[in-house]
Parts: C-alpha cells; structure tokens; sequence
C-alpha cells in the first residue's frame, strides 16, 4: 500500500468512490466461461498444488488449517428473451435445472428457454472438485454476472408453496479463463515445453546432468532398461546433486523393463542439476526435462545504461517467472507453499511486469480460506496484516472494486479475529499458536508487544476503514478509522525513543526496550507515519546505521531499499542492488536467493534452517528489483484505483539514461528519461510529470508549472506523446 498519507476520512473515502466508478462500469460485461463459487476453485487448487511437496521423497504437508469447497451450489440467471433460446448446460458434478422455479425432468444437457422473463437455476453437487457449470446459449452464457450461493435457504410451506423471501446472500460468481466446455476446471494443468540438458557427465554408472540454469519442471529420462532402483537426486547447485545423504528432493523409481524406454518423472521439481543414480543392472542413456510454466507474457520493461542493472533486472523477471505457478509461491524448490508475506511482495512485482490480476486473486482467495478464521494466515501475525495490504493494493492498482465487494465479509470475519486477541493496552503480542515472524534474523526477539507488529494492524485498519467506505458500510469505516488512529498514537507514545530518534523493537511488560531494529523504521517511512523532522533522523540513526543490525535477505532488505527510494536516496539502492543482487550474480546465481550473506564462501551459501542445502536458490521475493526500478526509478504509481490518476517522478539515481514501460488496465505507460530528455506516453487516465531541473523545463506538447525548489509539473493526457527537455539536477 502506497498512498501517503492514507485518505481514510470519511470525505476522502467519498472521493475513492468516485474515483472508482470508471473502473466498476468496465467490469458490467464478461466472456462465456466456466463459473464457480468464488475463492472455491482457488482453495481446491492450492490444495492440488501445496499438496505436491516432498522432501526426500516423503509427503510434506502445509502447517495450517486446510480448507475446502462447498460442495453444494445453486447458481441463478434472470434473463429476459425476444424469442425462445436453446442452450446447453455442462457441469462439474450432478445437477438439476429449473426455469421460474420448476424443476426439468431428468438431467437435461439441452433445454429450451421461452421468450420473456424467466430465472434459470442450476444446481450442483461435487464432492471430489468444486461444484462449477458453463451454460452455452445465443444470449443465454455463463459468465461472472452469474449469481451464486452455497446455501439457498429454501424452504416449502404447508401448502406446498415455495418460499419467496430468504436471507441467502448471493455473490458474483467466480471464474478464470476456461472458455470453452472441454476445458474443465479439474482437469487444469500448467503447460509444459521440452529442454534439452547443456551437458551431460559420466562419472561410473552415474550420470550429472546440467540444465544450464535454475528451472523447474518434470525430469525426463532417455533409454531407461534393466532392473533395479533408480534414484534422481536434483540439485539447484552441483555440490546438492552430488551429496546423496543431504540433497533435499530426490526420486526413487522401481525398474524392470527389457527394452529400452523414456521414463518421465511423476512429480515437477526445482533444479539445475541431476544425478541419476541406477542400481541393481538399470542404465540410463541421458536425460532432458519438460519446462513447466504458468504463460503469463511481460507486459512492463526496464532497461537502462548500466549493464549490470539490465543483468539483475533480467534475473529478477526470470526469478519471479519460476515462483509464479498456478499462484504466486514462495520457492520452486522447497516449499512451493504460498506465504502471504512473500506473495504480497509478488503482487507488487507483478503490477510492475506481467500485471496479471487473476494470479492476485487467486492466491489472496487461497490464502484467505473459509470462516471461521481459527489461526492467522499461514499461523504468521504479520502475514495476517500482509493480506490486508495486499486487498488495498490490488485495487489501486486494478480498480477492480468487485473484488473488495465479494470479499468484504471475509475481510471483517478475520479482522474480528484480530481484534479478539488484543491484550489490555489494545495492542497484539504474540499468544499461543501465533508466529511472529517479521525476518530471518539472527537473535531478533519476538517477545512482547513487537512495535512491527503494531504498525502493520494500524495500516491493516486503515485499509478496513478504506474498504468499509467503498461498500458503504460508514459505522464500520468510522470504528475502523478510530482504531487505525489509537494504534498509531501508541505506536509513538510507546516506541518513540527521543535519544535514539527511532522506534524502539518492543515493549515487554509495558516498558520499552532499548533495541532499535530496522523493520518498524523503515515501514513508517514508506507509510509516511513519521514527519519530515522524523524521517531525516531515521534515515541516519537507523538506516545509515551500521550500528544498527544488518538485514541478510531479500525479503527485508526490498523495504530497506524502498524507504531509502522514498527518502530520494535512489544513488544508494543503486550501489545497494550492485552490490547485493550483483554480489549473488558475481557467484554463479541464475536466480535470486531466499538468503544472502556476502560473507559466507563456496557451499556455505547453500545452508539454512540446520540444512546443508536448505536455502532457496530461487525465491520469490528475490526479485525485488522489479518493483523498486518501476516505482522509484521510472517513478511511476497509481494514486487513484485503476490508473485514473498517477504520478511520475523519475529519478536517474546515477544512471545515464533509463527507458522502460509499466503496465496499467488500460495499456502501458511509456517513458524514456535521460538527464536531458523526459518522453512519456500513456493510455489511461490523467497523469502528472514531476520534474527536477536545473533549469525552466521546456515542452511543446504541454504547460509545465514551476512548484519552487528546482520542482516542475506537466500535466500527461492519455494517448497524447509529450516531450520534455530539462537538465538534471
């Protein structure tokens, strides 16, 4: 979330409404799809995907509730016909169909609808997969504006009459991009593409096979005769295939076949090496893989005039590619699970590349699950609040408002939960059950009242009394905003130190501690929590502190940089992601880690968790580099849903020259900066050009209005090119 300060007055939260209108009326009309109940499908496939990991071959299931689909669902249309329509109806399951309440005989795949007004229900059973229909007429498709409801409450009296009055709360059904009736929901696979191997080794019987980079998908073996046990240990570094005692995925396969076959792997896995290793009179003539990807095309760019930049900006694009799937995961190799605090930090780097909305949604249904809400998301408290950023998020930056509308109750259902484990000051501390996480860190405490925690629930309600508003729940938008409020206050009547000038780690029997810790600061900065006086003695009592304990994963250090960005210290994340991002280059990295700690050597860089090979060579939030280059180096950000206002605000920070295109609903935003030229072009919206120069800009195609300090403005009209000379400060 990036708006600073919030606009959580109820007059502001007026205007978010009406900003969203040209969003919500593009929504009205939809492709003939298949439809379900929403977040049904998107839970029933987390559960097929989380369900897949192994860890030396034994099943590894996640550490949370598991939910699952209603396996009943009663889905309505009212349509209104010039002239009868036959349409046919395919579904997931056994179902009944009635027109205007009364039921078809049998289980008609083909009905006849007579002109007039009429409502057609189809109602549907499936236990094994979620209940889902597709309905193929002239007039008459399946499509979101479909109503649907897993309990009609119907009821008959006395006299056989049907109730005509029911508390059912129906929704807007949910679909993804099957379109046609063959492609069933169920039957949904990621696409797969061949790869041949680089090189291939023998070392005895065994044979090391190299793919040349990090990657994932289905190992496929050449040739396999004889009999025996096979077994494949995978690899994503050399030292990990070859160590058969500590390798963290492998497979073992039972041969017994005369003549020679390729044998493909059961299971996708994340690799770059394997070590076949055949027992018994097995042999094995090679081996290639079959890619398993999710086809989402880049639709946003970065190139600039440092070479090294461009390298990691690549590396980045291609980390993120592997840990999007059929959600946004954590890591190809070991977990494959979705955490909340890693996907939000995925959304943001899709908004950036391949703006993908369903991906979004799909995982924020998963991660969300069904009421009641008995434990926070993924048992993490932070990750609980990392949801909430991420609703608000996805509706600046898609102006998708339906999808709060669909989703509000279950955003209210869990904030309960939140608000019922305060202790008696009304802040959250960690109690049985709960993981407070924050980071990787060496010694960090999570005992007390973590001053991290409160500003990610004061943020979490501000986002409550935001979306309250847009559904026009004003009571709820008023107690959300209140609470948002007393949090903040505590927030620096308690964790305020005026000898540090920071935010202090935690207070621990209602008395602060002495630590001061990054997290906290850095968040506040981007939030836009401190003021200007506050912001500058951060950024050198903690951020510029060496003092202060360094952060060794991508994960923190993305919000490290961001805050330095939102403090204009683009010149340091520069030299910060040279060094970092290019310190895991300079060792071979094909993908970015989970971890890295530039003074670890040689296999040492492999470990974590008490594991010789239990770091993560490919996770997501690695990629960071995506979102920090598009937002604070293009400088471009949505301040209204769906791009109906932005702002952009490039800063070279160093470089020569950048040039790149970040992806709004409505097209790309386009823009060239160098030190003495801005272009830029945008399909959407009306955008302002903020610019810092030397001297009086000049532009042909625009009026640009000083604002003092060396600052000026442009005011960009959508589908109109605009040109810009300047000299860079």
């Amino acid at each position: 979330m990036r708006l600073s300060p919030w606009p959580v007055s109820p007059r502001a939260i007026k205007t978010f409404i009406l900003l969203c209108v040209f969003a919500s009326l593009r929504l009205t009309s939809a492709a003939q799809t298949w439809i379900w109940y929403p977040g049904d499908y998107e839970i029933w496939l987390a559960n097929q995907m989380q369900n897949r990991r192994t860890e030396r071959g034994t099943f590894f299931p996640v550490f949370w509730k598991v939910d699952s689909h209603y396996p009943l669902m009663d889905f309505h249309k009212i349509v209104e016909l010039n002239q009868p329509e036959t349409v046919r109806i395919y579904a997931e399951g056994k179902y009944n169909i009635k027109l205007d309440g009364k039921p078809f005989e049998g289980t008609p795949a083909m009905i006849t609808v007579p002109a007039g007004k009429h409502k057609l229900n189809v109602k549907v059973f499936n236990q094994a997969t979620p209940p889902a229909i597709y309905v193929e007429g002239k007039t008459i498709k399946s499509d979101s504006t479909w109503l649907v409801t897993f309990e009609d409450k119907e009821w008959i009296d006395e006299s056989g009459k049907t109730s005509d009055v029911s508390t059912t709360k129906w929704l807007q059904a949910g679909q993804w991009n099957f379109n046609t009736p063959a492609q069933r929901p169920s039957l949904f696979k990621l696409p797969t593409q061949p790869v041949q191997a680089v090189t291939s080794q023998k070392n005895g019987n065994n044979l090391l096979v190299d793919f040349g980079k990090e990657t994932f998908g289905f190992v496929k073996l050449k040739g396999v005769q004889g009999k025996g046990r096979l077994t494949v240990y995978f690899g994503e570094s050399k030292e990990e295939a070859l160590d058969p005692e500590h390798a963290e995925t492998l497979d073992r396969i039972d041969i017994d076949q005369k003549t020679s076959k390729d044998t493909v792997l059961q299971l996708s896995k994340a690799f770059r090496y394997i070590n076949i290793v055949p027992g018994g009179s097995v042999k094995v003539k090679g081996a290639s893989m079959l890619y398993e990807y999710s086809d989402l095309p880049d639709k946003g760019g970065f190139k600039c005039s440092d070479e090294e930049i461009n390298k990691i900006y690549e590396v980045a694009k291609y980390t993120l590619h592997l840990s999007t799937r059929e959600f946004f995961i954590d890591g190809i190799k070991r977990d494959r699970w979705i955490w909340s605090g890693d996907a939000y930090q995925s959304y943001l780097m899709n908004y950036y590349l391949m703006n993908d909305n369903a991906t979004v949604t799909r995982t924020m249904y998963a991660l969300r699950g069904k009421d009641p809400v008995t434990s926070h998301i993924n048992t993490i408290m932070d990750y609980t609040f990392y949801w909430f950023l991420g609703i608000y998020d996805y509706y600046l930056y898609s102006g998708d408002k339906s999808f709060i509308v669909q989703n509000y109750d279950r955003m209210k259902s869990l904030m309960d939960y939140v608000l019922g484990r305060r202790n008696k000051d009304g802040l959250l501390e960690g109690l049985p059950g709960d993981w407070i996480f924050i980071d990787w860190a060496t010694g960090l405490s999570k005992k007390g009242e973590v001053s991290f925690e409160q500003l990610l629930f004061a943020r979490s309600l501000e986002t409550m009394a935001l979306c309250s508003g847009l559904v026009n729940e004003k009571d709820a938008a008023a107690k959300y905003q209140s609470l948002a409020a007393d949090i903040k206050k505590k927030l620096f009547d308690y964790y305020w130190n005026e000898q540090k000038q920071a935010l202090v780690h935690s207070r621990i029997n209602g008395k602060p501690t002495d630590n001061v810790t990054r997290y906290a600061n850095m968040f506040a900065v981007f939030f836009d929590y401190f003021n200007g006086q506050q912001k500058a003695a951060v950024k050198n009592s903690v951020l510029l502190n060496k003092n202060v304990p360094k952060i060794t994963t991508p994960y923190m250090r993305f919000y490290e940089l961001e805050a330095l960005c939102a403090l204009g210290d683009q010149g340091i994340v520069l030299k910060e992601m040279k060094d970092y991002w290019g310190g895991m280059l300079r060792l071979g990295a094909t993908s970015f880690w989970e971890e890295y700690d530039p003074s670890k050597k040689g296999a040492e860089h492999y470990a974590m968790y008490g594991r010789k090979y239990g770091k993560s060579l490919c996770h997501a939030w690695g990629a960071s580099p995506i979102y920090l280059l598009g937002k604070y180096y293009l400088g471009i950000k949505p301040t209204a849903p769906g791009y109906v206002q932005y702002t952009v605000a490039p800063v070279l920070g160093g470089l020569q020259w950048m040039e790149g295109a970040v992806p709004t609903p409505a097209g790309n935003i386009n823009m060239y900066c160098s030190t003495s030229e801005i272009r830029i072009s945008a399909p959407v919206g009306t955008g302002k050009l903020v610019i810092t120069s030397k001297t009086q800009p000049e532009c042909k195609e625009g009026t640009i209005v000083s604002k003092g300090n060396n600052v000026y403005e442009l005011t960009i009209e959508k589908n109109k090119e605009y040109k810009v000379l300047y000299k860079a400060i």
